[in-house]
């Protein structure tokens, strides 16, 4: 039988944003977030974080801004804005059928509390609180930062409410 390969923590979520310091505050005053460097500006020169934006962006990126973010339980939330091309919202954004990352979610304790911040915050509920398990109040919902970025709230811890 072989070795399962060694276990894996997730890191962080990149997110584009229009405008990096309204999300730094945003993500802060509303989630709970906290700033562990930045805004941090990369320009598309030969220093060594030019070229490697060059390698994982491509040429023509110009320059960018961004920020590392943190939540309660470590794992991280970074936020970007590109020169060029300009940051544009995409006309759906929740192609769910599409591949890649849909959505980004987070457990919040105040589950309620939480959702009503995001909307007074100017972010939006896609949809109604859903229970997932009425007997152990298990909760979602689906939201959007002021930016389209799909947010999931859930109301207990993700290995508490799939195990």
């Amino acid at each position: 039988m072989a070795t399962p390969p060694p276990a894996t923590a997730f890191s962080h979520a990149g997110v584009t944003v229009p405008d990096l310091e309204a999300a730094i505050d945003w993500y802060r005053d509303t989630l709970g977030y906290y700033l562990l460097a930045g805004p941090l500006e990369v320009l598309e020169d030969d220093s060594p974080l030019g070229i490697a934006a060059a390698n994982i962006y491509g040429v023509g990126f110009t320059s960018f801004r961004f920020a590392h973010l943190c939540g309660a339980d470590g794992a991280g939330l970074e936020l970007f804005t590109f020169a060029s091309p300009a940051t544009v919202a995409p006309e759906d954004n929740f192609e769910f059928w599409k591949t890649g990352i849909n959505h980004i979610s987070l457990t919040a304790v105040d589950f309620e509390g939480v959702s009503d911040r995001i909307v007074a915050a100017g972010g939006r509920a896609r949809s109604a609180t859903v229970v997932i398990d009425p007997a152990k109040n298990y909760r979602i919902q689906y939201m959007e930062d002021p930016w389209g970025t799909v947010v999931e709230l859930c109301s207990h811890p993700y290995t508490q409410m799939w195990a």
